[in-house]
């Protein structure tokens, strides 16, 4: 059954070949196989779910070689919840592309489905140097994809971004060198039962290796002051590149949970909880400078830019505290995020479409075409996005309030939350009421038809909030167990050591 651990690698690789050498057949042809291949990889991840609900670790050793010597993938509770959020979002991102976004590109489903594998390698690896590897995948796709439609407008803003990616491949590397010198290994597990031996002068370069690491990651994450390629990189993508890059941040995030939980944890000796102390301020001036970025957007693509940094800091801060609770309420606000971004990404678009020459930006212009139904998909996703009830960032906002215990940290951290929530509020009700309400006469006279494909893509994007809100109970519960079980290394550490190919555990 431990085979099942390769699928979310190999379905996205087998699609990926398969569309390299598709490039000049029927453009029909091809997106029917690559959207085959992404809903298999939502059936497989769904399977990978409930196998990993029942609590226990599985591995996978490739050529049955040993670790820490051999490339293992691990599935636990978190991998498995990150495999299903990435796969759903890609699913319906994929199919918003069918509406035209894929055209212009006859590589467009090849890159897309070369970062799905990525990203899969990234949350199953259970090696730092593989899981360099799978960052460089997914964001050697995704430069591809930044640059996909053309125009100058994706130049510069695609430039910042691959020299910034470059620069931090480089010190990722630099960094698991150091670890590496004084450790021997890079399995996580082995790390684990390492790092917290070492001492003396090596517990100093360990240490320098973990902070170059966590900078890494925060860079991924985008954590200010690493934060300022992301709106106009974001904003300058396509719909659905833009909705799938939803994700991408949330890789560092998943970095940062793994590798600073499992090896850096309250066992690692001198190298307890290392860079912890930095990431909690660090999470709410990211939220705050987040906060001040939607304020002053002049589009709905760069305000929705901006969601994605002020997720980005209400999700850190709570991991940053480390207790149970904080780490279940921050997954739970992670799903919701990260859906509801990609969602109001897409409504961006719909919206730009439907409004000529004036766009998505927030002017006013004459009345658009179909504003009864997009208005409603904005204002769900607003909603959503600034943490009111009834849908489901409210409950993700709430569950962070109430993880934290009483002290300087809950007032900095309610503070933050509530008056960052607030302003964001002002912003989208700023954006939807001159784009949706604010307009002058007559009608809009070179909008684009609006296709069902995109249409029902965006919706269930959006639509997924409420089901969010109405599996709940179920949805905590997981991310409850998921917390304890990242908390409780001493279990990944002991099914590492002797994983076999193709056998249960």
């Amino acid at each position: 059954m431990n085979h099942w651990l390769t699928a979310p690698v190999l379905i996205p690789l087998l699609g990926g070949i398969l569309q390299t050498f598709m490039g000049y057949a029927p453009i029909a042809l091809r997106r029917t196989l690559a959207l085959a291949t992404t809903v298999l990889l939502v059936a497989t991840s769904m399977v990978l779910l409930t196998m990993a609900d029942d609590g226990s670790y599985r591995a996978y050793a490739f050529g049955n070689w040993q670790p820490p010597f051999g490339i293992v993938l691990v599935l636990d509770r978190l991998a498995a919840f990150m495999l299903v959020m990435t796969s759903v979002l890609a699913l319906l991102a994929h199919i918003f592309s069918l509406g035209g976004a894929d055209e212009g590109n006859r590589q467009f489903h090849t890159l897309f489905l070369f970062q799905l594998m990525g990203l899969n390698i990234a949350f199953l690896t259970g090696d730092l140097f593989n899981l360099f590897v799978a960052f460089e995948v997914l964001l050697i796709a995704s430069y591809g994809l930044l640059m996909h439609g053309g125009g100058t407008v994706r130049t510069v803003p695609g430039l910042h971004y691959v020299v910034l990616n470059l620069v931090g491949s480089s010190l990722f590397l630099i960094s698991v060198g150091m670890i590496y010198s004084v450790t021997g290994t890079l399995n996580m597990a082995d790390l684990a039962v390492k790092v917290p031996q070492v001492t003396g002068e090596n517990a100093l370069l360990v240490k320098a290796g973990g902070m170059m690491l966590l900078v890494v990651f925060a860079l991924k994450a985008a954590v200010l002051p690493l934060c300022f390629w992301l709106p106009k990189a974001y904003a300058s993508a396509t719909a659905p590149v833009a909705a799938l890059f939803a994700i991408m941040t949330k890789v560092g995030i998943y970095a940062i949970i793994r590798v600073y939980f499992l090896v850096f944890g309250d066992d690692a000796g001198e190298l307890a909880n290392l860079g912890m102390d930095w990431l909690f301020p660090l999470a709410l001036i990211t939220l705050a400078m987040g906060v001040m970025g939607a304020l002053g957007a002049d589009n709905l693509k760069s305000l929705t830019a901006w969601q994605v940094i002020i997720s980005v800091g209400t999700l850190l801060a709570p991991i940053a505290l480390g207790s149970a609770e904080s780490l279940s309420a921050a997954l739970f606000y992670m799903l919701s995020t990260t859906w509801i971004v990609a969602g109001l990404f897409l409504v961006a678009d719909l919206v730009a479409s439907q409004r000529g020459s004036a766009g998505d930006r927030i002017i006013t212009a004459p009345m658009m075409r179909h504003r009864t139904f997009l208005s409603v998909l904005f204002m769900i996703g607003a909603v959503a996005a600034a943490g009111l009830p009834p849908f489901s960032g409210f409950f993700g906002k709430l569950l962070i309030l109430m993880s934290v215990e009483p002290g300087p940290q809950m007032a900095w951290l309610w503070g933050t939350i509530l008056v960052g929530g607030f302003l964001t509020l002002v912003a989208y009700s700023r954006a939807g009421s001159i784009v949706f309400w604010r307009t002058v006469d007559g009608h809009v006279e070179t909008a684009r038809p609006l296709k069902g494909t995109t249409a029902v893509a965006a919706g269930a994007m959006i639509a997924l909030t409420v089901v969010i809100v109405a599996m709940a109970g179920p949805i905590n519960r997981y991310t409850e167990d998921t917390a304890a079980q990242i908390l409780d290394t001493s279990a990944y550490i002991d099914i590492l050591q002797t994983p076999m190919v193709g056998e249960d555990d």
